[in-house]
């Protein structure tokens, strides 16, 4: 027995599921659209959280929030999370009881904060991802307290970046040598992990978390070299992992739990698409992949509500993404991969372009304070063959 049962169903309440919402409304005007997501807030530019909603007091979060589902008149059920799928049924079953049936069916749930055992989520200790964890943490850090930021990828530099600018007195815990070590070459890392020191960030290299306690109103995290912490709030940033657990295994999933697609974003299963954060997609250029970045979400979301509503399309984009760091910025394409060999192409003044090469092609391009180049940078990945590494210097900018 179904609850309701919609021509499109869509899992996950995304920036992808909002572009696909879209998109499906302009292509069938009349099909009825379910959405399903667990957050109790709509989809949201999700980069503004770590961004623009720290940096800029004119931004609001109203200004965030993704109108498609409102727009195509989608029924949209909210803190709800799907719990299961039967393919062969045609369902979804949802942890309020609530049983939804599908003609097609689109995944697009993104994934939830990978978390520490040792250093469970409380009051103070907060895994950053969605509005409501911006809204907490906000409230937490009106006082411009200590805080520990935890983690040196994409998400925790920002976020230790937006809360020294609110005042707060903020170390910064990561497991590499250098800040940024694993993604920059040498010259780029030593340029962030000054930038963090000199805006007053106390930066703790080569160190792990074993531990957290929480007492009255503050944490004390317990550090790999023996010592603790103490300080009143704590953020993690450790990525994500795709929020792929509730699927049957007539849905293929990748060894991390991204949902693989072809070309057409089609899964496994019938009458099953996926799109966004928890998608593995054989990229063009790049071959497979699953990309956690807004611009993938957008134009997979896209993509996927166009051929869900019978549109002969295939994904060819290659997304980019790009990060504000103090007074530093970049835009990149492809892996930024440390361990890869690079080519650091200094542009003048603060400009670098660095290319990320394995021994058949180049796989990723960074523009580091440069302006511009992202198309160049995309037409270099699509080139067949390794290049000469020194034929690189002055290609883009």
């Amino acid at each position: 027995m179904t609850s309701s049962h919609y021509r499109y169903l869509v899992v996950g309440a995304s920036v992808a599921a909002d572009a696909a919402v879209k998109a499906l409304r302009d292509e069938d005007a009349e099909g009825s659209i379910g959405v399903v997501g667990e957050e109790l807030t709509g989809p949201v530019y999700r980069p503004a959280l770590s961004k623009d909603l720290w940096l800029n007091p004119e931004t609001t979060i109203d200004e965030q929030r993704l109108g498609g589902l409102e727009e195509s008149g989608a029924e949209v059920h909210l803190g709800v999370r799907a719990v299961s799928v039967d393919t062969e049924g045609h369902t979804v079953t949802c942890d309020d009881g609530s049983v939804l049936g599908y003609d097609k069916l689109l995944v697009a749930t993104g994934g939830r904060p990978r978390q520490l055992a040792e250093v469970p989520a409380g009051e103070r200790v907060v895994y950053y991802r969605t509005l409501a964890d911006y809204e907490h943490l906000r409230a937490l850090v009106a006082d411009k307290p200590r805080v520990a930021v935890v983690g040196g990828g994409y998400i925790g530099t920002e976020v230790a970046a937006a809360l020294v600018q609110q005042g707060c007195t903020v170390t910064l815990v990561h497991p590499g040598e250098v800040l940024g070590g694993h993604v920059y070459p040498p010259s780029i890392a030593r340029t962030v992990e000054d930038a963090f020191t000199e805006a007053g960030v106390t930066v703790r290299g080569s160190t792990s978390v074993t531990g957290a306690e929480t007492y009255d109103a503050g944490v004390r995290l317990r550090l790999d070299d023996g010592t603790a912490l103490e300080v009143d709030v704590v953020v993690l940033g450790l990525g994500i992992e795709p929020a792929s657990d509730f699927l049957p295994d007539t849905v293929e999933t990748a060894s991390d739990g991204g949902v693989r697609v072809g070309t057409d974003l089609r899964t496994t299963a019938p009458d099953v698409w996926a799109a966004g954060d928890v998608a593995e997609y054989p990229d063009r250029l790049l071959g497979l992949r699953r990309v956690e970045h807004v611009d993938n979400a957008e134009h997979m979301g896209e993509v996927a509500g166009r051929v869900m509503a019978g549109a002969d399309e295939t994904y060819d984009y290659t997304p980019m993404f790009w990060s504000d760091l103090f007074d530093h910025w970049y835009e990149a394409v492809g892996t930024m991969d440390a361990s890869l060999e690079t080519v650091v192409d200094e542009r003048g003044g603060n400009a670098v372009v660095v290319y990320y090469l394995d021994d058949d092609a180049v796989r990723g391009v960074l523009l580091w304070d440069c302006d511009g180049g992202i198309e160049e940078a995309k037409a270099l990945l699509a080139e067949q063959g390794r290049p000469d590494p020194e034929s690189l210097h002055g290609r883009i900018g």
